[in-house]
């Protein structure tokens, strides 16, 4: 139980220091608000794909991103990302994921985090679950990639 709590407190520690200014820069910083943009783009992105169960949804991951569902030890790498949407996509229980960016925190040079809210879908559109988020975005040479996902839900016992 010690190893869990100091890995996660790492892990929030990780997400908050990797900006150099941890402070809500969108409105003040135009490489930021760019960055936001392309990450709020992605997101659309994301549903859509999503909704139709496209496979190709891990190429907004980079090749070592790590998808950290609650309860669940940590999913990392595209092939396991993969086969995670595959298995998600095959239970048929859920259609879609909605995120809203709330903030973007950090220089926009490197990394930034993506703070923000989700909804999930059931097949006929109704919130199955909702809650809060926090992405690590990272620049690849392909553009702004999800390096860490990490997302827990409002609700107790989802």
């Amino acid at each position: 139980m010690k190893k869990s709590k100091t890995a996660w407190t790492i892990l929030c520690l990780t997400f908050f220091f990797i900006c150099n200014n941890c402070s809500a820069q969108t409105n003040k910083d135009p490489e930021l608000t760019a960055v936001r943009k392309v990450i709020e783009r992605n997101n659309v992105r994301y549903f859509d794909l999503f909704s139709n169960k496209d496979e190709s949804i891990v190429n907004l991951y980079t090749e070592d991103a790590c998808l950290l569902v609650p309860n669940t030890p940590a999913i990392c790498g595209g092939g396991a990302l993969a086969k995670d949407f595959k298995d998600t996509y095959a239970s048929g229980k859920i259609k879609g994921v909605k995120f809203v960016t709330l903030n973007v925190y950090g220089d926009g040079k490197a990394y930034v985090t993506e703070e923000g809210t989700w909804q999930v879908f059931d097949p006929e559109g109704r919130v199955l679950d909702d809650g809060k988020y926090l992405k690590l975005w990272k620049k690849t040479k392909e553009g702004w990639k999800i390096f860490r996902d990490l997302f827990n839900s409002d609700h107790s016992g989802k």
